[in-house]
């Protein structure tokens, strides 16, 4: 008999809310991390539960704006050829999935993904007496430019055709929205569905410790291999080792380091993000904004004001980079005026296939190993639904959802 039903590898919020659903079934789950829950990537986002954001990465503006992105010294993206050099199946992969079809393919399937990540989410939050945590304020996304307010209208549309509810604001209604914002305001929508998480990282935190309650085990080390026997998966974390029913790999971009998971086969990258905290500023926003030319968000978190957002691909190993954090700072007094220097800086890592669509799903060469990873900026938003999906499977249920679009066997290009 395996000595868990259930070992989950990584506890940031995906690994934790699977952990948490399987635990509140009555499965015996292992979660194994060396890092505490929700210290990595998920602590470190825009705290806002994004149920609109089904419009990828991917998108066929990409080709017509390719060299600003890459070479203007404002670009919200930033790119590191040699990292590119090393990788060119993630990046030509990547561009072939910015084609008019497949970006349309891909937001429908997030579309369906994300219409269903509240009921995945809600039901842990209630588990581990989270409500508190939870703001119903909307999200904000704000255009400067003409141009940036024309050309988003292809994605308003295909965000309407999948039902996702917003409103358009004229300029002033914005700005009595939000007095703050010291921009010019040339178009503006109001996603009304979104929520703001106040604290990520108090959010698994609280769900971690419902999980302890229920009777769930968490070691403090990392997997560093997995072997389906066909009976049972084992486990190696450190020096120690473990038998389980399944295993769930959810370390997130660190999830091809793990031997024997069949992550290694697949395209995973990094999109890493930062964010700058102002513990004296949260008062500059009522809720999360996002100004879409500079590929950020102005969010009031727990512990103050925080901007985060912006993509650099580069190597999980590289050092953060001044420059990304630099323009943070000034995007953010162009945004909401003067602002002091930031009490702090973080580096986090997106996980990222290239056609933006997470991995979800039993690993095309082990039965009992389910790949549960690659969500990149929508972790916080799919963390719920993801853990309940893996869950099914496990216990060999249906769904309710379709999931080709995100089998870890797919084509990603």
């Amino acid at each position: 008999m395996a000595d868990f039903d259930i070992a989950v590898a990584g506890a940031g919020i995906v690994g934790v809310s699977t952990a948490l659903w399987g635990q509140m079934r009555g499965k015996r789950v292992l979660l194994l991390d060396a890092e505490p829950p929700g210290t990595g990537t998920s602590s470190g986002n825009a705290c806002t539960l994004a149920t609109y954001a089904c419009m990828p990465v991917n998108d066929p503006s990409v080709f017509r704006d390719l060299p600003q992105l890459l070479l203007g010294a404002d670009s919200p993206l930033a790119f590191s050829l040699p990292h590119a050099l090393r990788n060119p199946r993630w990046m030509m992969s990547f561009l072939a999935n910015c084609r008019t079809g497949p970006s349309r393919r891909i937001a429908g399937a997030l579309a369906g993904l994300l219409s269903q990540a509240d009921a995945g989410l809600d039901p842990l939050i209630v588990e581990a007496g989270a409500d508190d945590l939870i703001v119903p304020c909307g999200q904000l996304s704000i255009w400067s430019t003409t141009k940036g307010a024309e050309a988003a209208s292809a994605g308003l549309d295909v965000r309407r055709q999948h039902g996702v509810p917003f409103k358009e604001l004229s300029p002033e209604e914005a700005k009595a929205m939000e007095p703050g914002l010291k921009l010019p305001i040339a178009r503006a929508v109001h996603y009304t569905a979104a929520r703001q998480v106040r604290d990520p990282l108090e959010l698994v935190r609280r769900l971690h410790a419902r999980f302890a309650e229920l009777g769930g085990v968490t070691v403090p080390a990392h997997v560093t291999a997995v072997r389906d026997t066909g009976s049972q998966v084992h486990i190696e974390a450190g020096s120690q080792a473990f038998t389980a029913g399944h295993a769930v790999i959810a370390s997130g971009a660190f999830s091809g380091s793990i031997k024997g998971a069949g992550v290694r086969a697949l395209p995973l990258g990094t999109e890493r993000g930062y964010h700058l905290m102002f513990p004296q500023d949260g008062h500059r926003v009522s809720r999360p904004v996002g100004w879409a030319e500079g590929g950020f968000y102005a969010v009031p978190a727990a512990g103050g004001l925080r901007l985060a957002g912006t993509v650099e691909i580069a190597a999980l190993t590289a050092e953060a980079n001044k420059g990304r954090l630099d323009y943070l700072a000034r995007k953010g007094r162009a945004m909401l005026g003067p602002l002091p220097e930031p009490a702090s800086h973080w580096l986090g890592f997106r996980p990222t296939m290239p056609d933006a669509l997470p991995v979800i799903g039993k690993s095309p060469h082990a039965e009992r190993i389910l790949h549960a990873f690659g969500h990149q900026h929508l972790g916080l938003t799919l963390g719920g639904i993801t853990g309940r999906i893996v869950t099914d499977l496990i216990d060999g249920e249906d769904p309710g959802l379709p999931l080709a679009a995100f089998a870890p066997g797919r084509r990603f290009a």
